[in-house]
């Protein structure tokens, strides 16, 4: 993609992001706390739930031919809870494990193929209201929709007929109570996608804007091969695109562990210590952010002058403004943040031991291409 003449120039913008509705998302007597921020994995043999919950992932997305008697006393032995498809089996479970039901994976993607170009995804309205019939059918659980790559890039051919049609996005978010999209930049083999990180942040950006931020958006995020066996991300770019969804209004994540090239691997994320490392230790920021990431915006309370784009959110909480910063560039970038009202003084750097100073209320950081940070203004 085109990087325009203007981003030479500095350009001073407010934190745009949708602000959280003035009412909670419900609640379901059988789903997730409310102040739960959920770190999943897609589609995973229950015989890992133990070794995804040492690195500290609780939830399991999908189940293979699932679920089954077996899979789901498998997870509940091992304390995993699991958002699955709906089917005779879930609907009796008496278990804790279910906590939501899914629709099929990527309904906005082409449906397979004709004999010339793609069948066509499917419609909107057709997702909206198998929705309504899982609801009917439990109304204690919410349901998740996953999307494809669409939902972040209009690029993407795999859509059929309605690609190019991202005005079908807002229609689909109609059919789920949690959206969730996935598109993995460092394995992508576009050279419009490949290596841009930005566009995890894109997607989740679109999404809460789709759903006028009444709904939790979750992103996907790559650890393996995928379907490319000469690239895997680092961990440095596993944690990145983790913060970058964060940054950017997500409010849960949903690791992508298969590799596909150079051979299959399901458990791909742990068949590579440095990324299993990685994602235990991302995890663990997280689950410590998570009281913070669980209060209500205060995105006015910041605003950002630099030469790039960038997403920030602000929440209050303990006495102190928190931000949850990421660079959506991939080179290095400086930026100004501006407190209104913020007192002269310091702002922590979290998670390590470094201060900035803090002067008429503006600070200037520093970041490497997709970088990403997380500051305490004390109020």
């Amino acid at each position: 993609m085109r990087r325009l003449a203007v981003l030479a120039s500095l350009l001073l913008f407010c934190v745009s992001l949708p602000a959280q509705p003035a009412t909670p998302t419900p609640r379901y007597a059988n789903g997730l706390p409310a102040d739960h921020f959920p770190i999943g994995v897609w589609l995973q043999s229950p015989h890992n739930a133990k070794a995804y919950a040492a690195i500290g992932i609780d939830l399991y997305v999908g189940l293979y031919r699932g679920p089954t008697k077996e899979q789901l006393e498998a997870l509940e032995t091992a304390g995993m809870r699991v958002i699955c498809e709906q089917n005779e089996v879930g609907l009796g479970w008496r278990g804790k494990a279910i906590v939501g039901w899914m629709h099929r994976d990527e309904p906005d993607n082409a449906q397979g193929r004709r004999l010339e170009g793609y069948a066509p995804p499917i419609p909107p309205h057709e997702v909206v209201a198998f929705y309504e019939r899982m609801h009917r059918a439990d109304p204690t659980r919410p349901i998740l929709l996953n999307l494809g790559q669409g939902a972040a890039w209009d690029g993407w051919h795999g859509r059929g007929e309605r690609s190019g049609h991202p005005e079908d996005y807002p229609e689909y978010c109609k059919g789920c109570d949690t959206v969730s999209f996935d598109i993995y930049p460092v394995t992508h083999p576009h050279r419009d996608v490949a290596g841009k990180l930005e566009f995890v942040g894109h997607g989740v950006t679109r999404l809460v804007e789709w759903t006028r931020g009444a709904k939790p958006v979750w992103a996907c995020i790559e650890t393996s091969h995928v379907g490319n066996a000469d690239r895997r991300p680092t961990p440095e770019q596993v944690r990145a695109e983790v913060w970058i969804a964060i940054a950017s209004g997500a409010s849960g994540i949903i690791y992508f562990a298969h590799a596909f090239e150079p051979k299959f691997v399901e458990a791909g994320l742990l068949s590579h210590p440095e990324i299993a490392a990685a994602v235990r230790d991302v995890n663990a920021e997280v689950r410590a952010a998570a009281p913070v990431l669980s209060t209500p915006r205060a995105d006015a309370g910041v605003r950002t002058v630099t030469t790039g784009k960038f997403a920030v959110r602000a929440h209050r909480h303990g006495g102190a403004l928190h931000l949850f910063t990421a660079s959506l560039r991939g080179e290095a970038s400086e930026v100004r943040f501006e407190v209104p009202g913020a007192k002269t003084g310091t702002v922590a750097v979290v998670g390590s031991k470094d201060t900035l100073a803090l002067v008429d209320g503006a600070f200037i950081a520093r970041y490497p291409g997709y970088g990403v940070r997380q500051f305490r203004i004390a109020e």
